[in-house]
């Protein structure tokens, strides 16, 4: 499947803001973010000064930092737009939940992954399992009442209980518990609402956008 191999804090610096694609790095001092600031991108991005965005401009900027966040590409973001507007209730919140619904989210915001990027290859690799059977589609959704577990012979994985220990950190949304911290196993409360987002997202905007 495609998806996007370059340089990921030029993200961060791009959309102005931290979109903690890259893990631990992104909460200490080497952060970009940290250490040049907001600035764009590239050799002349202390020179540029960011225009200010009003209408389309605002609402490409808003999809393109989403899609980053949760590392998706065009196709599949427009796909879960979709599945949203087909479903009761605010078309926005509902791909929020979708998108956070997402095994690899789940996997991240549990703790056993330090960024999405790190849960996803987690994921592909056969390290997890969702109500003791392995599954290995990053974007398999989650419902309420399962138990996303990493798998007994993973759990001696160096990157899992690395970022186990940092996990505290991160935080962890109501919507997900720890079922058994021995044996790395987590449980889907509920359904993902608007105020589990920690990030800063307008979602209206994207509606706005695919609404055209």
């Amino acid at each position: 499947m495609a998806r996007y191999r370059g340089p990921v804090c030029r993200l961060c610096r791009r959309e102005g803001m931290k979109l903690f694609l890259k893990g631990e790095r992104c909460y200490k001092p080497s952060c970009p973010i940290e250490k040049r600031g907001t600035q764009p991108p590239g050799q002349h991005g202390r020179n540029v000064r960011r225009a200010k965005l009003i209408g389309y401009g605002e609402q490409l900027r808003e999809k393109q930092k989403v899609k980053r966040i949760y590392g998706l590409l065009e196709r599949q973001f427009r796909l879960y737009f979709e599945r949203a507007a087909r479903m009761k209730g605010v078309t926005g919140e509902n791909l929020l939940s979708l998108l956070e619904r997402r095994l690899d989210n789940s996997v991240y915001r549990l703790g056993y992954a330090t960024s999405r990027a790190q849960a996803r290859q987690l994921v592909r690799h056969g390290h997890i399992s969702v109500n003791g059977r392995k599954v290995n589609i990053p974007s398999f959704q989650v419902k309420v009442g399962d138990e996303v577990a990493v798998n007994e012979g993973s759990r001696v994985n160096i990157h899992i209980q690395s970022a186990l220990q940092t996990a505290s950190g991160r935080g962890r949304p109501n919507w997900l518990e720890i079922a058994s911290l021995d044996e790395m196993k987590g449980r889907v409360l509920a359904l993902p609402r608007r105020e589990d987002i920690g990030q800063s997202i307008n979602e209206q905007l994207i509606v706005e956008l695919y609404s055209k």
